[in-house]
């Protein structure tokens, strides 16, 4: 008796996110159907023209944004961003250097040194036990 494998689907939300693209800047194309584990794997490896093209000028996702600014999602949102913005938004952002974005980004570099800390603390703890 042979289990027939059925192929792995999901919705073009789910590949957006998983390729770090903004949704409704994909071609039509692809925010109509479904995509495929297969699909998906040979969009990363051999990405299309308007994936490369996406990933590199955008409009880029909420969580690429916050990466490429230095902050998270909340502090973008504190600072006003809630749109997708394009690189040379960004970049305009990073050359303006609002007070938004110092302090989000001094807020998210004392969340990394505390994490860090905390990350140390329980090394040092697992090792003594």
């Amino acid at each position: 008796m042979s289990s027939q494998q059925s192929t792995q689907t999901m919705k073009p939300a789910t590949a957006a996110k998983k390729l770090g693209v903004y949704l409704p800047a994909t071609p039509a194309s692809f925010q109509e159907g479904v995509v495929s584990r297969a699909e998906l794997n040979e969009l990363q490896t051999n990405p299309p023209e308007w994936l490369r093209e996406l990933r590199q000028n955008g409009p880029h996702p909420r969580p690429v944004v916050a990466a490429k600014l230095g902050v998270s999602i909340a502090g973008l949102a504190r600072g006003g961003v809630t749109e997708a913005l394009t690189t040379d938004q960004i970049e305009a952002l990073k050359q303006e250097r609002p007070e938004w974005l110092e302090k989000e980004r001094a807020t998210q570099a004392e969340v990394r040194k505390e994490a860090a800390r905390i990350k140390r603390k329980n090394a040092e703890q697992a090792e003594q036990d």
